[in-house]
């Protein structure tokens, strides 16, 4: 556990300062008239991403942390269950999004998310299941204008319907 704990912590540190350069080669500050500019979200939000890991690793370091103290495996056999379980589900969503689109995929893993692996009520499962891809439709492509990817001709009756109501 306890290598585990520092391991992770280094990964995401690294993704962190991936992201923070990726993010760089857009304006990150704030730009007169227009607001932050197109960098500015994803570079400080990995930066405190960073500061997360760096606190991570200095409370390994102390072992003032239960995983740092531990000497238990990182994984257990119910942990790989969990991991091919939910990663089996996020290849899945990934695969959906070109087909149901990028919100019926959102629909699809969070039924699954919630009521296969969360044991959820159906009718809470279903409720967040649709209400969700709802909230994040009108969000992205009502008020931020970002259109996202609406899958195949068949679903084209929803996204007319929905867009509508925003037009």
């Amino acid at each position: 556990m306890r290598y585990g704990e520092i391991l992770t912590a280094g990964v995401l540190a690294l993704f962190s300062i991936y992201l923070m350069v990726k993010s760089a080669e857009l304006p990150i500050g704030f730009i007169r008239g227009q607001g932050p500019g197109g960098g500015a979200w994803p570079f400080w939000l990995s930066g405190i991403m960073l500061i997360c890991c760096a606190m991570i690793a200095l409370n390994w370091w102390r072992r003032t942390s239960p995983p740092s103290q531990s000497d238990e495996p990182f994984f257990d056999n119910h942990g790989w269950r969990t991991i091919g379980l939910v990663g089996g589900g996020l290849i899945a969503f990934i695969g959906l999004i070109e087909i149901i689109s990028m919100y019926g995929a959102i629909a699809v893993f969070l039924f699954y998310y919630l009521w296969f692996l969360g044991r959820h009520s159906l009718a809470l499962s279903l409720i967040l299941s649709l209400a969700t891809p709802l909230l994040f439709f009108f969000f992205f492509e009502g008020l931020m204008r970002i259109t996202m990817p609406t899958g195949m001709s068949f679903t084209d009756p929803v996204f007319d319907f929905l867009y509508d109501i925003i037009y």
